[in-house]
Formats: C-alpha cells, structure tokens, sequence
C-alpha cells in the first residue's frame, strides 16, 4: 500500500513556505555550494544539532531530569517512529544517528523548517509546555510544510531542476545528482521526478518478497512529472507482482536493469512506448520509466 501523502501543498502555503526556505540559503550564502551546505544553514538558522541525540537511551533519562519525567516518556514512546526531534525552547535538534548520512542531511533540514516557519515555532514551544498534542490534522499540514522546507533548501530551489535537463533520463542522472547535493537517491529520485520538463515517472519500491506464487514489491511512492500525467495519468499499482509487465525490470540478484522497451496505453487510448530501467539502493527498489520521444540516452534498449 503506497504512503500517504507527505509533500503536497496549497499553492499560497507552498509559496510561504519557500519564500521562508530562500531567506535561509540567503542567509547561509549557500547558493551554489555543492554538497548543500547544511551546517551553514543550521547554524544560519541559530540551531544547534545535539551531540548526544534524545534517541540515545542515556540521553532519554538525562532529558527526563530536566524537563520532567513525562517529556522524557513521550521521546521515549516516539522513537520508534520518528527520526528527528525539535526543541524549540533549546533551539536544538536531536536526529537518529543509526540513519544514513543522506537521510540525516533530510532530517535536519526538515527540523529547521519547524524552527524557521513561525507558526511551526510558536506552536511547538506552546505545545512543550503542556499535556495537550498537536491535532492530528494541523500536525499532517506541518509536517508536509517541513517536508517541502528540506526539499527546497536541500536541492537549493531550483537548481536541482535546472541541472537534470542538462542529464539524460537514466537511473544513472539520479545517482549523479545525489552525489552532487549529498541527497539520498531515495529523495533525489522523487525530486527527479516530479519537477522534470520532460515526461518521466518514479516508482519506489519496498524490498520484494517471495513466496510460492513469485514475488511481490508493494508500491512505496509513485512520483511523475507534470508532462506524464498529462499524457497517461498517474498508475494505481500497490504493488509489482510477477505479473506485472513491469516485473523483469526488478533487478533481483543484481544492482541495475538495463533499458527497456514497454508498450503503455495513454490518456487518450493510444498505445505509446515507454522505457523502463531500475536501481535497488539496498533499502527500496527505483524503476524509472520514462517516455520513448524523451530518450536521449545512446544506450542499447532491450526490445520487448
């Protein structure tokens, strides 16, 4: 079952929230510098990252001694879903060190969405300081704002954009990429996607399992780019079974698929040919598949 939404915005809220996401790589001069430079946006943003992360059992019960036993049980219940952790009183953010340095890149930038964003400030530090939590549905919409602060601080606005059209659609564009902004490939595949001129689409995929009818790999996240879902909409799969037409593009056994032709139907129902490639990162599979018209790879395509 694909993950609820975490990104999508209205379009006002997006507007602020980027608009507070610039001041900051403003004030950080980090325009520009590659790997993004996120210690000069935290300490841009006057935030401190925790030496000794609240996910740390020790640091569980020192932070209990000191604000109390029930914000030490509350961090305590958390960790098991939650990977980073704003202190606004403190102006310190705890991340879970056990994560990939990629994904603690993300998480920062996240936890100072919640700082730079004033609403998000005002309403955790009142929040700190009593019994009550944050309505289930008020906390969707920050979490969202945070998500779209880290991505446009991460991959720098648009840049990230801008330096794919330079790229060929191939899974190899997105590792470069990742590398280049000192992303995950998780979050640079999806940001490939959806902000590419060109008609392409990302499927993330849990790790597959097997039984005795084949295998299944359940639908994580579909991105696509604009183009593509205008041309054939976005696909309902929750999963790729083995048979998927998009099953012998697994690499099982292997890191990478080589390009593939597959026969589409779309918006208007007309078969169209696409491409598929996909790339296991060890923690979820990629399938990339994009528009034949857009190719500009001189790589053999495997007919199907």
């Amino acid at each position: 079952m694909p993950k609820a939404d975490d990104s999508s915005l209205g379009a006002e809220d997006r507007r602020f929230v980027e608009v507070r996401a610039k001041q900051l790589l403003d004030r950080a001069d980090a325009w520009g510098r590659f790997p993004t430079r996120v210690d000069d946006l935290m300490e841009a943003a006057q935030l401190k990252v925790a030496a000794s992360s609240a996910f740390d059992p020790v640091a569980i019960m020192a932070y209990a001694r000191v604000k109390g036993a029930q914000a030490g049980q509350v961090i305590k219940s958390a960790i098991e879903k939650i990977l980073g952790l704003y202190d606004p009183e403190e102006k310190t953010i705890h991340i879970d060190p056990t994560v990939t340095a990629s994904r603690q890149t993300f998480l920062k930038l996240h936890e100072a969405g919640h700082h730079e964003l004033p609403a998000h400030r005002k309403i955790f530090r009142f929040f700190q300081d009593c019994a009550q939590t944050l309505r289930p549905d008020i906390a969707d919409q920050f979490e969202r704002e945070a998500n779209n602060f880290a991505r446009y601080t991460l991959f720098q606005g648009g840049t990230f954009a801008k330096m794919a059209d330079d790229h060929a659609l191939e899974i190899k564009s997105v590792t470069r990429l990742s590398r280049k902004f000192g992303a995950s490939v998780y979050a640079s595949a999806r940001e490939f996607a959806r902000t590419n001129r060109r008609a392409c689409l990302v499927y993330v995929l849990e790790r597959p399992t097997f039984g005795m009818s084949g295998f299944t790999a359940d639908v994580r996240r579909i991105e696509a780019s604009p183009s593509f879902l205008t041309r054939f909409g976005l696909p309902a799969d929750t999963a790729i079974t083995a048979d998927h037409p998009f099953a012998k593009l697994l690499p099982i056994g292997r890191r990478m698929t080589s390009p593939t032709e597959f026969a589409v139907v779309d918006r208007n129902g007309e078969r169209q040919i696409v491409i598929g490639e996909a790339l296991d990162t060890t923690f979820n599979i990629l399938i990339l598949v994009y528009a034949l018209d857009d190719f500009a790879m001189p790589a053999p395509i495997v007919a199907k």
